[in-house]
């Protein structure tokens, strides 16, 4: 009898020792299916993002087939994201319909961004998200039907995503809390490595056998070559700007300053107006259209030379930080933006200068003073007053925008009402796309040539805002020669115009948007825009050329008799040697361009020391101050 219990009880242990085996082996089974099915969801999520930044199955498919390329790297980190989040939400693949949204968004935005700019998007353009939806009402008005669509879409898939987060929270297997911190244990140090490893300033071996190379002077590679994902992680250190190899005092000290003339006087203390027109740039240029009659007459009789814009399209304001400060965007970060990111304190521009004279330094804009961030970086930059649209007078609409006619007007009425001489800056804004059909009751140019009917009514109004903004010019400049003390007027476009396939339709450029790098001639016709130098005393200057915005400082104080040791001194003397500084190409003096200078081992010393004194002021320790921008410092010390 005992025998039997004894065999009986072995049995049943046997048994139940099978039955937890089975147990065992099925959720090692389970756990094995839900980690590859979450492992094949991040591939499919990166390759929908990839497919939706790239606009192309084929391209899509040789990223992730190219040993070269980290698409399995990105897949990687998808994967343990997808873990990480799962062990959050305690339910298998919940994260992904979450994750999804999220990662599929911000691609689609970036595809559409380089349709616009050419640029992909960038961690800094959350910075000035404000913007863009204050000018939603343009970009509907242009693409209403678009909008339509993506307004629908939202809400399909906020319903959409709603529903599947139902569904998964009441469907989905939920996890044990031991397979939650399985899960927690794998993926987030796994994560926290992988993020230390992406500092671009830093080598890394690992990032370099996960094929992941950051290539910083050329966005559009990096974003080809990495993916989207991780590229723009790459990208999120760029506000981390880091000290030039050699910048220190010493190396700030062996910058020869040019002396000053003792006793230097000037003829005059002229008054200087500085127009940074919006989109300005000579749409004659165009090949085979023809614009009858000229819409620049003013322009083309005064012009005399052109400025280099860093920009395409839009970022005004990183022409505006060239422009007022004699500083290069060429040494800061690729896609970075000033106004956003670095000026938080007293930087040396145009407008202390001025003050630093005797003079009062005003900006006046349209617009909102949040815009750009203006209203703190022009309290930085040292303008006594900023006129925005706030404390502006109700100004005529040409558009959707405040014309170039009523704002000129409201120059002249202000500066009449001046008794020192003053430095004003303006900002226009009638010239901002996009150029919609029928923006203006009627269009005085005449466009003729082979062009699709949508492009023509483009170019119209887009000639038609070139007119008036000229006609402003000319009334500007007929009040000027009425007065008795000497008035400089500049004028500059800040960047060509987004008029899309116009330029593809007529053959000015190879895409609808200018190329970042390229061949001289294909860098001077996307990124030149009409110059005019003039005072109601001597005339037009005519021999300016081709010029950075980080010149216009140099040449407006020469024109108006002033020396300074920045601005006159060691500006010029970078002018001297080049006259367009950019991120991919210098220009000579003699015309002769160096493609890729920032990357060639040894870089001029002249440009060395230009970027020493650049870092010193906006994020080193200032050694430079007394010996370039004296003038500067005491203003700033008064409080003022």
């Amino acid at each position: 009898m005992a025998t039997l219990k004894s065999a009986a009880v072995k049995g049943s242990q046997v048994y139940v020792e099978r039955q937890s085996f089975s147990v065992r082996h099925s959720r090692t089974l389970a756990g094995a299916r839900s980690t590859l099915l979450s492992l094949l969801l991040a591939a499919v999520l990166v390759f929908v993002i990839e497919l939706v930044v790239r606009q192309s199955f084929s391209e899509t498919l040789a990223y992730f087939t190219d040993p070269a390329r980290p698409a399995w790297t990105t897949v990687g980190a998808f994967f343990l994201i997808l873990l990480a989040f799962d062990a959050l939400f305690a339910r298998e693949h919940k994260a992904a319909v979450l994750v999804a949204p999220f990662a599929v968004l911000p691609a689609f935005v970036s595809q559409q961004k380089q349709v616009f700019l050419s640029d992909p998007l960038y961690p800094t353009d959350f910075l000035f998200g404000r913007q863009i939806m204050e000018l939603m009402p343009v970009l509907v008005k242009d693409r209403p039907w678009t909008a339509v669509a993506v307004v629908i879409g939202l809400l399909a898939a906020i319903v959409g995503i709603g529903l599947l987060l139902r569904y998964a929270w009441r469907n989905f297997p939920k996890l044990t809390r031991r397979e939650r911190l399985a899960r927690v244990v794998f993926a987030v140090p796994m994560l926290i490595a992988f993020w230390n490893v992406m500092d671009y300033t830093q080598f890394s071996w690992i990032r370099d056998r996960l094929r992941v190379v950051p290539i910083m002077w050329d966005q559009k590679e990096n974003y080809r070559h990495n993916g989207f994902a991780l590229a723009f992680m790459v990208n999120l250190p760029m506000a981390n700007v880091s000290a030039p190899a050699g910048y220190m005092a010493d190396a700030i000290d062996r910058i020869p300053v040019k002396p000053l003339p003792a006793g230097t006087t000037h003829r005059s203390k002229p008054d200087v107006i500085v127009l940074m027109s919006e989109s300005f740039w000579d749409p004659t240029l165009l090949p085979k259209v023809k614009l009858t009659p000229d819409p620049m007459p003013t322009v083309r009789e005064l012009q005399g030379g052109t400025v280099f814009s860093p920009e395409f399209g839009g970022m005004t304001a990183n022409v505006e930080f060239e422009a007022l400060t004699g500083f290069s965007n060429a040494f800061l970060p690729y896609g970075s933006i000033p106004y956003q990111q670095y000026i938080r304190n007293p930087i040396p521009s145009l407008a202390t200068f001025f003050r630093g004279e005797g003079y009062a330094a005003r900006a006046v804009h349209p617009f909102q003073g949040w815009f750009w961030n203006r209203t703190a970086v022009y309290k930085s930059f040292g303008f006594d007053t900023f006129r925005s649209e706030e404390t502006l007078p109700p100004m005529q609409k040409r558009g959707m925008f405040a014309s170039d006619e009523s704002l000129t007007k409201e120059i002249i009425r202000q500066a009449d009402a001046m008794e020192d001489p003053f430095f004003f800056f303006a900002v226009t804004l009638q010239g901002h796309g996009p150029y919609e059909p029928n923006r203006y009751a009627k269009n005085t140019i005449k466009v003729e040539g082979d062009l699709p009917e949508k492009d023509r009514q483009v170019l119209a109004t887009y000639a038609q805002g070139i007119k008036e903004a000229d006609d402003s010019l000319k009334m500007l400049m007929e009040w000027a020669k009425r007065r008795d003390r000497e008035t400089i007027i500049v004028l500059f476009g800040d960047h060509l115009p987004p008029l899309h396939t116009v330029y593809t339709s007529t053959g000015y450029m190879k895409d609808v948007t200018a190329a970042r790098k390229g061949t001289k001639r294909e860098m001077l016709a996307g990124h030149e825009t009409p110059l005019v130098v003039w005072s109601n005393k001597t005339g037009a200057q005519k021999d300016i050329g081709s010029i950075s915005p980080a010149f216009l400082s140099y040449t407006i104080l020469k024109q108006a008799g002033y020396e300074h040791p920045y601005y006159t001194g060691f500006l010029g003397k970078v002018r001297d040697h080049f006259r367009v500084v950019d991120r991919y190409m210098l220009v000579r003096k003699n015309g002769k361009d160096v493609a890729d200078w920032q990357r060639q081992p040894k870089i001029p010393g002249l440009l060395r020391d230009y970027r020493f004194l650049q870092h010193d002021m906006m994020f080193g320790k200032r050694y430079s101050t007394e010996r370039f921008f004296q003038s500067h410092a005491e203003l700033f010390s008064t409080g003022s």
